[in-house]
């Protein structure tokens, strides 16, 4: 079971609470057309994606007890096996306000629960006891307050040390300290890899040359997603750019968390590095299609993959 099985960690899940408005606008009153609740949190997306597509996925993180039944009848429903820590509270919600004429979606995060030192000292016992089981494990997300910002590092030491290779999909110090033990593969978008060079990349080959330096450090894959300019993959010599065909799009929340879901897919299928990367966008277009994490049918993501254009670095 080993070889398609994943384990997710999300230290600071959200209840993505979806409004949609039929012309959002500041400072006026908006009339809300309708609303939906979904489980979320980058960690939990990446599960439904991947639990969707056939593979084993156990979630783990950190859950308040006031409002976690969202997320057990998520995972039940997915058949993705539940080892998050219930905590005292309530799981943050992130609002996304969905403007239904002019297709933009507008975020509002709430803070998250925070775990104390000994929450988080259980959760490196769990990764020590059941690490080994998974062939990949994916660290995404923010930070809550409390936990130490080398958290990610060390869940990634850990990790590697019982043979799992590692995806980490987050963004500030915590994500800087992560990079230090070398995952296998990161996926910054456009800004966070901005952030993290302290530059602004104003071209294709300065973006270029930012992902290629990230894998002198060390890292065998990095994805760097661009939204309606498609996606750069590297790794080893290869340099790749896809772009998908033009969606109606019903949301962007999650596609980044599809695309990470569709690189690890597609490398525990052991696809060439070309078919991973249109896999990965194929992934990221279907999820712009939908709201909430996951894939209604596979039919229509094979049809999908089959429009993304894969080239070379020009």
């Amino acid at each position: 079971m080993k070889t398609r099985s994943v384990l997710t960690v999300t230290l600071n899940p959200a209840i993505d609470q979806t409004i949609y408005i039929d012309d959002f606008a500041i400072s006026k009153v908006n009339r809300v057309r309708d609303q939906r609740e979904d489980a979320g949190g980058k960690g939990v997306n990446v599960a439904g994606f991947l639990a969707d597509y056939g593979m084993h996925v156990t979630a783990t993180g950190f859950l308040g007890t006031g409002n976690s039944l969202i997320f057990s009848q998520y995972f039940s429903g997915k058949g993705i096996q539940d080892k998050f820590f219930r905590l005292k509270g309530h799981t943050r919600t992130g609002i996304k306000i969905a403007d239904l004429k002019n297709r933009t979606t507008t975020n509002i995060n709430f803070p998250g629960i925070g775990p104390g030192s000994g929450d988080m000292t259980d959760l490196y016992d769990l990764i020590r006891e059941v690490g080994a089981d998974y062939a990949w494990a994916v660290l995404a997300g923010s930070v809550p307050e409390g936990i130490p910002l080398d958290c990610y590092a060390n869940l990634i030491k850990d990790l590697k040390n019982v043979g799992v290779k590692v995806a980490l999909d987050a963004s500030g110090e915590s994500y800087r300290q992560g990079l230090k033990e070398i995952p296998n593969l990161i996926k910054p978008n456009l800004a966070e890899l901005e952030e993290y060079c302290g530059t602004t990349l104003k071209s294709k080959e300065q973006v270029i040359s930012a992902g290629q330096k990230l894998l002198t450090e060390g890292i065998e894959t990095v994805i760097v997603s661009m939204g309606e300019e498609g996606a750069l993959f590297f790794e080893g010599e290869d340099v790749i750019h896809t772009i998908g065909e033009k969606v109606t799009v019903e949301s962007t929340a999650g596609a980044g968390d599809a695309m990470v879901s569709g690189m690890i897919a597609g490398k525990i299928d052991q696809k060439s590095f070309a078919d991973c990367a249109r896999l990965a966008t194929a992934f990221s277009v279907l999820a712009v299609t939908t709201v909430g994490a996951g894939i209604e049918s596979m039919s229509d993501l094979h049809k999908i993959e089959k429009t993304i254009k894969v080239m070379g670095r020009n």
